[in-house]
């Protein structure tokens, strides 16, 4: 089994369910006493989310390229970076970087398009729902993203960083979730990507009518399947 280097604490709420989900993972497919080999690097998102707020990416791209370097180091066999937004700087990041990353906007395109599915829409934090570092992705692989209308973006984002993150799930904002994705597929979708790490705290398939996809549960598919191949 080889080691999976996990990029994470953005947010420590999402990085408990990658570990959680993985440990899950591992002992379905092997049984016994089976769990993933991981090496685990959690920063402060607080530090993390300042530099967001003050556009300082470059900032935050040299923090996670020496991350991403010391997982290497450690002796992870790739790594997988336990936050869709900051995909945004997956190139910076793996700079100089020997080891592969699992980009996680490719591992839930792949699945989704495996299931027919071409119309998704996307919930997400407004950086990934507005900028085109996700979509451009989805798009590649023959995608058509449906992004929710303006006043729905901006509570989809501050629902994610005032409760999400701080672990709150609240049930008044699991019907505003549900009425925006209810929205989308009125507009067209024929699928939804919890495209934030997060998201899955308030939505799954019991509480929206189209399929779902859950990153964070597709890309802890896609990292043990790495691990074990």
């Amino acid at each position: 089994m080889k080691t999976i280097g996990i990029l994470g604490g953005m947010s420590a709420a999402s990085t408990q369910t990658y570990y959680r989900e993985l440990c899950r993972l591992a002992s379905e497919r092997l049984g016994g006493l089976h769990s993933p080999e991981l090496l685990i690097r959690s920063l402060d998102f607080a530090r993390i989310e300042t530099l967001q707020k003050a556009g300082e990416w470059e900032r935050a791209g040299e923090i996670l390229q020496a991350e991403a370097r010391a997982l290497e180091r450690g002796g992870a066999a790739f790594i997988v970076l336990a936050t869709n937004t900051m995909h945004k700087l997956a190139g910076q990041m793996m700079e100089g970087v020997g080891i592969p990353l699992l980009h996680i906007a490719d591992a839930t395109a792949a699945r989704i398009h495996a299931t027919g599915m071409r119309r998704p829409g996307l919930m997400a934090t407004a950086f990934t729902m507005e900028q085109s570092f996700y979509t451009d992705r989805l798009h590649a692989a023959e995608l058509h993203p449906f992004i929710p209308r303006a006043g729905d973006r901006a509570e989809t984002h501050r629902i994610i960083y005032d409760e999400l993150c701080r672990n709150i799930v609240n049930e008044r904002s699991r019907d505003a979730y549900v009425a925006i994705a209810t929205r989308l597929i009125e507009q067209g979708a024929d699928s939804l990507i919890l495209g934030c790490t997060e998201v899955g705290m308030l939505l799954n398939q019991g509480n929206v009518a189209v399929p779902v996809f859950d990153t964070t549960l597709i890309h802890c598919e896609a990292a043990l399947e790495a691990a074990l191949a």
